[in-house]
Formats: structure tokens, sequence, C-alpha cells
């Protein structure tokens, strides 16, 4: 079974930039989509053949996430309990009853970019509401990842989680060491939620202690010749599922031009 994880930067563009294409080649059975900033009506036909739960949120032109499914959903839940974030299309999770497989509870998250304590005060505005989010998530990770468990299902919560974990994950880490997504505190959340025994980073699992593979490069300048990235979109998954993947990387685009988005596919194929 292929798992995939990826956030497109806006589903109209990437059209226009070659994600039908991706989506073909890559046939993923699972699809996680972050950053659909597209209304409901409004999402162009390149999920021909899956299923597609979307939540695109309030907000116009922002946010929005999706899971698309070769096997139609059991069970389909948006948000996760927040009157302050479940209205802006930021998670949403499925269930699945895989034919002559594991069923399966599958979840597409997008979480805040954040901001810092060292610049201003919307800076530091923004570095609270994120922790504000993150807080509220770690609950629900917990509670629906033994709520899967009772169920007999295999759990993966996966998407763009704006947090680079380690020096690992991130290829200019000195000089951003004050910068949102890679602060301290930000680092210490996303290890909290991980462990043998509750969720295992499926990639980083999987390659050991190299280098990326990254997953985002900025726009700008050289960052992506460069391959001066940040590893922020993963799969975290329960570690009966994450012992099965056999493949487990990023779909990194040939050259600066022929990208769909600012970020790369997360790609784990699991022997199930």
């Amino acid at each position: 079974m292929r798992i995939a994880t990826f956030n497109v930067n806006g589903i109209r563009a990437a059209e226009r930039r070659g994600f039908p294409t991706w989506l073909a080649t890559r046939t993923p059975d699972v699809l996680a989509v972050q950053e659909m900033r597209c209304p409901a009506g409004e999402v162009p036909d390149v999920f021909t053949g899956y299923h597609l739960v979307h939540d695109a949120g309030v907000i116009p032109g922002r946010n929005g996430v999706a899971i698309a499914t070769r096997t139609p959903p059991s069970a389909v839940r948006t948000g996760f309990g927040s009157r302050e974030f479940d209205r802006e299309g930021r998670y949403v999770e499925v269930d699945l009853d895989v034919a002559a497989g594991p069923k399966l509870r599958v979840a597409s998250v997008y979480v805040p970019k954040g901001g810092t304590p060292y610049e201003d005060e919307a800076s530091l505005a923004k570095m609270q509401r994120k922790f504000r989010f993150l807080r509220s998530f770690s609950r629900h990770l917990t509670s629906s990842r033994r709520e899967a468990a009772r169920e007999g299902r295999e759990f993966v919560v996966m998407g763009d989680w704006n947090i680079a974990p380690t020096e690992l994950d991130i290829k200019n880490w000195r000089t951003n060491r004050r910068s949102e997504g890679f602060l301290p505190e930000e680092r210490e959340w996303i290890a909290g939620v991980q462990s043998p025994r509750t969720l295992v980073d499926v990639v980083r699992h999987h390659r050991g202690g190299v280098d990326g593979p990254y997953s985002w490069w900025s726009w700008r300048g050289k960052a992506f010749d460069n391959d001066a990235g940040w590893r922020i979109d993963y799969q975290l998954a329960t570690p009966g599922l994450a012992g099965a993947a056999t493949v487990a990387g990023t779909d990194r685009d040939p050259s600066y031009d022929t990208r769909i988005s600012d970020h790369a596919p997360v790609v784990v194929d699991y022997e199930l």
C-alpha cells in the first residue's frame, strides 16, 4: 500500500504545474493533501478514481485539508474538538476497511506556521496561537490513536507539521535556531508526541541518521538549487504500520522550473 502526503500550495495552481501527472505516475492508495486553498465546489477534476474528503475551512483562499482514497471511507471526521481551529480547515481523518488488508485510521493535518518571541508582538501572538493548536491537537492524537487501537486499526497522521524535528531535518540549522519551525519548544513538542510504543516518524525511522530528506524549500533565491531545505512534512504512524514501511522518502522535483509546490510529496510504501 502506498500512502503519501502533499502540501500542494493551492490545488488549482498545482494542477497547472503538473499535479495530475504526478498523481497518475505515483498512484498512491491514500493521499493526504494540505493547503487545498479552494472552495469545496471549485476543486478541479484531478482526483478521478479516488474518494475525496475535503474540509475547505471558512477562510477564503487559505488552508484546507483533504484525503483521497481508493477505498471509500467507512467513517469521516473533521476537526479535533477545538473551537478556535476546527473552522479553519486544518484537520480531517477517515477510517478505511481495506479488503484483504488491515483496518486503518488516516489523518491529514496542517499545523499553523507560528512565529517567534524575538521579533514583535504580532510574531509572538502567532507563536502563542500555534502552541494553543499544538496543546489541543496533542490531546486528540492520544485519544484518536487509542480509539483506533481499540477498533483494531493502525493509525497514521501526516501532513505539514511546520516543525523541523532535529538538526538532521534542516540544512541551515545553525542560522535558524531562533526561527519559527525550529524553536526548542516546537521541537520538544513534536518529540513528545512520539515514542516506539505510540507514534513513529516513518521516514526518519526508515532512513536513519541521514540529513533530510527535505520536503520544503523557499521559492526565493537558490534554496531549492542548493537543497537548503527543511523536513517539515512527515508521516507519524503506529509502530505496527511504521514497521511495515519498505520504501520511504520525498519526491523532490527535478528542477526549480518543474516544481509543483514549494513542498515535495512524502511517499511511503507499506508491505501490508
